[in-house]
């Protein structure tokens, strides 16, 4: 949000932000990078988009970041512009990291101006011809919108379309460890084109666990929480966190 608001009038993620880049900046080891899943912005502010920067600015670890639907293409690629590996022009932020252990592809799921997702023909063969350019790299897929039911009737009113046709497209990678979203506001984990699918948790508000066919479309304030993926050169391993400092650690002995 832009300074001196609050989401919802309730919910100051400015502060909640803050406590996940201290709560990232104690981790030892520190990680290597760190992947914001989009929605970075409420409404696409330009003085929201400021804000955040300033809050990232704290981060220790570099960071690759792609839009979610609150996010306003323009103004999005004006705040971000230092970030080289975004690409300038053209109607997708979707993009490929050839430089870490594990392949970073991103792949854009944002129809402007609507909730809901899509990976469209285009954006389907872009990724499959990503992907076909290294069928030895292990990799990452990230994009903002869950291609899977959650069974939230509220998260899956604005889910993603093209969801059978991704799945498709990611089974002919066997490559591909883990497709990595954003916009559930939950941790949850599918099976997906012979890989694992997952969200992780909200950095502030966590969308409500009503799994009733006629569930509520609400938010709770629930701990906040961010994944952190451990790369062997073999396998990926993740670890769900909760944001804050706790008592502890103690020996067990």
């Amino acid at each position: 949000m832009p300074k001196g608001q609050l989401a919802y009038g309730r919910v100051d993620t400015a502060a909640m932000l803050r406590d996940a880049i201290a709560h990232l900046n104690r981790l030892n080891p520190q990680p290597g990078v760190v992947l914001i899943t989009g929605d970075l912005a409420d409404k696409g502010e330009r003085a929201a988009y400021a804000h955040l920067r300033q809050i990232l600015a704290d981060l220790a670890a570099p960071f690759f970041i792609i839009p979610g639907n609150h996010d306003r293409i323009a103004e999005f690629r004006l705040a971000f512009a230092d970030q080289a590996y975004l690409p300038a022009d053209g109607d997708f932020i979707q993009y490929a990291i050839d430089s870490l252990p594990l392949r970073l592809v991103a792949l854009d799921s944002v129809v402007q101006g609507r909730t809901r997702g899509n990976v469209c023909n285009e954006r389907l063969a872009w990724l499959d011809h990503t992907l076909a350019q290294r069928p030895d790299a292990p990799t990452l897929v990230m994009m903002h919108h869950a291609p899977f039911v959650t069974g939230l009737p509220h998260i899956d009113e604005v889910g993603m379309e093209g969801s059978a046709e991704l799945e498709q497209v990611i089974a002919r990678h066997p490559q591909v460890e883990r497709v990595l979203c954003g916009h559930v506001h939950r941790s949850t984990q599918i099976r997906f084109g012979g890989t694992i699918a997952s969200s992780c948790p909200s950095t502030a508000h966590q969308a409500a666990l009503d799994l009733r066919a006629d569930g509520m479309d609400s938010f709770t304030l629930e701990p906040p929480g961010f994944q952190l993926h451990r790369w062997t050169g073999r396998t990926l391993f993740t670890h769900t966190l909760n944001i804050g400092t706790f008592d502890g650690p103690f020996p067990f002995h």
